[in-house]
């Protein structure tokens, strides 16, 4: 359990506290069953995570919860393991996530709803864990080049990028980040479904937020793997490769509960359906672009989203 404390740091609000934030409620009305109940949130430690955290807890705020903030913890398995040790008690995941590096499934399921269920009823029956809320978001792997790339070498699918490892493995230098660089829905598993020697690959492995960058500059790599709903794509002028062959697990969010937690509070789930619902993935690349782009604060992008949308009010 030390362990996994000494990991919740570089949160957005000092870690373990009560988040002042300073809304109140607009169509979230305050709920007579949450009021005073401490729930503690969690994210993972990147901007989109960290966003869809601070959803929740301006969320539940509003609803009359007394929000802990545990926000930015480093990693899935962190994350993971937060919650099923009660350190966390609600957070956002992806149910490709919850398929492959929870469960252990090496086969996705090809449609995003038969995902999800699939998920839920297997991580319930397995870990007595609660799926709900998935939003139409679906934040999966992906591969890009930059726009001049592509016309360049007419790469537009992961195909024709197997296909010009194959035939020119120069012009193919590939920046991938260190988690999908060993991930069996990462690059093995793609390199195995596409027929990609992986011995001829031009592959440096970086972090994944200099993947975009590098890609888009197209020196010290052509191509790169990034999450498909980050706000540098667009921003970047770059170019999503297309999944061929379906490869990638579905990523839709959903938010994820322990059951007994679940069961005390199942005001928490209904109090975010209407929010995980408006969730696309236009909605949540703009958010993050704000963050990855604009240089503004995830907290504050979740309020001001949270505010327009007529969920809260500001204070």
């Amino acid at each position: 359990m030390i362990g996994l404390l000494l990991v919740l740091t570089g949160c957005g609000l000092e870690s373990g506290s009560a988040v002042p934030l300073r809304v109140g409620p607009g169509s979230i009305r305050p709920i007579a069953a949450l009021h005073g109940v401490t729930v503690t949130v969690g994210s993972k430690d990147f901007t989109e995570q960290n966003i869809l955290g601070y959803l929740i807890e301006f969320a539940l705020s509003a609803a009359g919860a007394n929000v802990r903030d545990l926000t930015n913890i480093q990693g899935s398995n962190s994350l993971r393991d937060a919650q099923l040790h009660g350190q966390i008690d609600v957070a956002f995941d992806y149910t490709g996530t919850g398929w492959v590096n929870y469960l252990g499934k090496e086969t996705p399921v090809p449609d995003e709803r038969g995902q999800f269920e699939q998920v839920r009823d297997a991580d319930l029956a397995a870990h007595g864990m609660v799926w709900a809320d998935m939003a139409p978001m679906n934040n999966t792997y992906a591969m890009v080049t930059s726009a001049h790339t592509a016309q360049e070498t007419g790469v537009a699918t992961l195909s024709d990028y197997a296909a010009l490892i194959a035939k020119d493995p120069g012009a193919a230098g590939t920046c991938v980040g260190t988690e999908f660089n060993v991930r069996p829905d990462g690059f093995p598993g793609m390199a195995a479904k596409y027929g990609i020697d992986t011995g001829k690959v031009h592959k440096q492995i970086v972090q994944d937020a200099l993947v975009y960058q590098a890609t888009a500059d197209a020196r010290q790599c052509r191509f790169g793997s990034v999450a498909a709903t980050d706000g540098r794509i667009p921003a970047l002028d770059l170019v999503l490769l297309k999944d061929d062959r379906s490869f990638f697990p579905k990523y839709n969010a959903a938010l994820v509960l322990r059951a007994d937690f679940n069961r005390a509070h199942p005001d928490i789930a209904t109090v975010m359906a209407p929010i995980s619902a408006l969730l696309t993935n236009p909605v949540i690349t703009d958010l993050n672009r704000q963050v990855d782009v604009d240089g503004r604060e995830p907290a504050d992008v979740a309020r001001d989203w949270m505010v327009a949308q007529g969920f809260v009010t500001a204070q």
